[in-house]
């Protein structure tokens, strides 16, 4: 199930993108404002649309995933 991202208290919003950009196993090194600049990049993909927060009820978990990816991935149905 989708999650509008205007549901969700702004402060929980950004350490979920924080979450997510960390999980992606991308070292960023100790330069903060590179992850700052990538948070801002996911916040940006999930205002526009092109990213979804998607809850699992099956494992109860939320995830960000590509809007184009959602509706082909069993989980999220």
């Amino acid at each position: 199930m989708i999650v509008p991202i205007e549901q969700i208290d702004p402060d929980t919003l950004t350490n979920l993108i924080k979450e997510f950009v960390l999980r992606e196993g991308t070292d960023y090194g100790e330069e903060e404002a590179a992850l700052n600049l990538k948070v801002e990049q996911v916040r940006a993909q999930l205002k526009s649309g092109t990213a979804v927060l998607v809850f699992s009820e099956l494992h109860e978990t939320i995830n960000i995933m590509p809007a184009s990816d959602f509706e082909s991935h069993p989980d999220y149905e």
